[in-house]
């Protein structure tokens, strides 16, 4: 009797938190990065088909901080009542746990997986100045000269970083690692040759190579990109751990129930699928994809993981 009328209560606590959807109540959409950025795009794409399919408001809550944390931090907290979404990255699910000594959230334990949204191949480029044509003499010029060059990232810790330290261990090669306060400034000094290496997003750095003021060495994707069609993949070049590109996802307040999980997810896949909503994404060189619950799970431990690694070789830890 006392079992039964547990799972009782269970189950109104369940449709208590699902009838929020019935009440047409906001659904909030945490974007842990501040404005413009490409994770604050893929949010926005998403607010009015995932609206107009889920019958209520989506409305976006920027709270960009601390390489994403102080967003993810909200979204751990916030009540889950199924009206609070966070866009995952990288960065926040992936970079963050493997690098900060004290994370105000698990990225296990306090989210419930949604879907990933997103991926974003990388690239490697380099200022045109510096005398390589392409990736087999970039890597000859590294050995011959080890020290000689330096790269540029967005900072210490961020994916640009990681994505640095990551070439380096699987070339063995050793460049300088010059961190800025932001990605702004590291392109612009990269593009004006006060740096001459840089490890980016291909939608950040295109207009640049399609200048001519930077060259694309390597991109990280599962085949030559159509906008690049002349520059190799990492894998092409034997760099099989270095080809895996970033992406974004959504997650939930862990304890969200399952039924309003599986409503945002149905509602998530079909607005991935509408031609519009791709073709925005792709101007921005984000590729729409939609996964289960299950695999975005799966694909963030798998990050986490990697990162450590990353971390642990190239000795990096943040307060």
């Amino acid at each position: 009797m006392q079992r039964r009328h547990l799972l009782t209560l269970a189950a109104a606590a369940a449709a208590a938190h699902s009838s929020a959807f019935a009440e047409g109540k906001p659904i909030r959409l945490v974007v842990p990065f501040p404005p413009g950025g490409a994770t604050d795009i893929t949010g926005r794409a998403l607010t009015e088909p995932l609206a107009r399919l889920l019958g209520q408001p989506v409305v976006v809550d920027n709270r960009g901080g601390a390489g994403g944390s102080i967003g993810m931090t909200e979204v751990a907290r916030a009540a889950p009542d199924g009206l609070t979404f966070g866009v995952a990255t990288v960065s926040t699910h992936g970079v963050n746990p493997a690098v900060y000594k004290k994370l105000p959230y698990d990225p296990i334990r306090d989210f419930a997986p949604v879907a990933e949204l997103v991926k974003a191949p990388g690239v490697l480029v380099v200022n045109a100045a510096l005398p390589v044509k392409d990736y087999a003499e970039f890597l000859r010029y590294l050995k011959a000269n080890p020290g000689k060059l330096s790269y540029a990232t967005p900072g210490t810790g961020t994916i640009g970083h990681m994505w640095g330290e990551l070439f380096k261990s699987a070339t063995g090669t050793f460049m300088l690692h010059i961190p800025y306060r932001g990605a702004g400034p590291a392109l612009n000094d990269v593009v004006g040759g006060q740096v001459m290496v840089y490890f980016d997003q291909v939608a950040a750095s295109l207009p640049h190579i399609q200048s001519g003021k930077l060259r694309a060495l390597a991109v990280s994707w599962p085949k030559r990109l159509e906008v690049l069609p002349q520059v190799p993949t990492y894998a092409e070049l034997g760099l099989a751990a270095c080809n895996e590109p970033s992406w974004f996802g959504l997650v939930a307040p862990v304890g969200t129930p399952k039924p309003a999980i599986a409503r945002v997810h149905e509602a998530l896949v079909k607005a991935l699928k509408e031609p519009a909503v791709r073709e925005r994404l792709a101007a921005q060189g984000l590729f729409a994809t939609g996964t289960t619950p299950e695999e975005f799970g799966a694909e963030v431990k798998a990050e986490i993981e990697k990162m450590q690694r990353v971390s642990a070789y190239a000795k990096i830890t943040l307060d």
